[in-house]
């Protein structure tokens, strides 16, 4: 079986990036295509054949937010004709790549395009934005839908994704979670009490929150990532906050084994980090929406906080201390997300797709 992988684009670092690379391990022949590959920005890529669109070649090809209507162009640019089975991997346009009758797509979705669908209003809260900005987010809507219909078959990575799906898209899903792994480490760092956030610097994540909430409290966050909203958290941090950067993963496996817990203040689609840290046995302090609701098992694994405010997660930071969590019990749901049982039900999945899918 020919097999080629696709993703939207390849220019960080984070939960879907992990996907890919075990897919890789499953088709270690399979091509990757996407949009636009910045190397430095993604030095995990380089096992993979990549290949790119005429978006490369753009002098802005890897600041995609200014280009979002040549999406649709990139990807419908792409031939698959010599390809058995294509798996789309995205948040965005790779669902929209044209195959022939031949060819299973499986589309495994992180969530139907966030900027136009679940999360437009945090995208364009700016009224003047939103005005100018209707007739590109119109069209992209309008493909959206059409491209929405191109894959065979949907895979979501939560159930959270897969109502979304329905609702936006009209499609059926069936949910495989995403594989959490993380290699372990003997070298650990002095536990100091501190509370750990893992996450790229981006609006929707509400890094504000954990930031705003640590600065009443003064208590010691420290902070794992990158991204546009760096600037802005640093200038809101207190002096018990403390940005990491890029960690690689011995590094931040010391960073999971010495936190108090892990914040997660976004409302996301699954939240990888949420399972990574419960593989160290450390509960989650997470805002109670999204994918959190299927990772974190309230007073066992875990705290909700809501409403998704500063105020809420602070009341919750005040009263954790008081709570007590038992390590076995946080570890042993975080086998639910392991690699291997991704794999499996992965190949289970393509052999019943691909029997259905002879026989039209």
């Amino acid at each position: 079986m020919k097999v080629a992988l696709v993703y939207d684009r390849v220019n960080k670092w984070g939960g879907a990036e992990r996907v890919l690379l075990t897919l890789h391990e499953m088709f270690p022949d399979a091509p990757l295509y996407t949009s636009v590959y910045d190397s430095k920005k993604a030095p995990w890529a380089d096992i993979f054949d990549i290949r790119t669109s005429f978006l490369q070649k753009l002098p802005i090809s890897f600041h995609h937010e200014y280009y979002p209507f040549l999406m649709p162009l990139a990807f419908e640019g792409f031939s698959f004709d010599d390809y058995d089975l294509v798996i789309s991997v995205t948040s965005e346009a790779a669902k929209g790549i044209i195959t022939k009758p031949h060819t299973l797509h499986i589309c495994y979705c992180l969530t139907p395009t966030r900027y136009l669908w679940s999360g437009y209003e945090n995208y364009f809260r700016n009224p003047l934005f939103q005005i100018l900005s209707y007739p590109s987010v119109s069209y992209l809507r309008a493909w959206d839908l059409v491209a929405a219909k191109r894959p065979d078959a949907y895979i979501a990575i939560s159930k959270e994704v897969q109502n979304r799906i329905k609702k936006y898209y009209d499609r059926e899903s069936e949910v495989i979670y995403p594989p959490v792994e993380i290699p372990n480490t003997k070298y650990q760092i002095p536990n100091t009490g501190f509370f750990l956030v893992v996450s790229r610097l981006v609006s929707y994540k509400r890094i504000d929150i954990a930031i705003e909430a640590c600065n009443r409290l003064r208590l010691p966050l420290k902070i794992v990532g990158v991204g546009s909203e760096e600037k802005r958290l640093k200038r809101i941090a207190g002096s018990t906050i403390e940005f990491l950067g890029n960690l690689t993963d011995n590094e931040l496996v010391r960073y999971y084994k010495a936190c108090l817990a892990l914040i997660f203040p976004g409302n996301e689609d699954f939240g990888i980090v949420m399972g990574e840290a419960s593989l160290f046995s450390k509960p989650v302090i997470a805002f109670k929406g999204g994918g959190a609701l299927e990772i974190i098992r309230e007073g066992k694994t875990g705290a909700f906080f809501y409403p998704q405010t500063a105020q809420a997660l602070t009341d919750c930071l005040m009263i954790f201390k008081s709570k007590s969590f038992k390590d076995e019990i946080i570890k042993d749901c975080a086998v639910r997300f392991g690699k291997d049982r991704f794999k499996k039900a992965f190949f289970d999945m393509i052999a019943m797709l691909y029997k259905e899918h002879s026989k039209k």
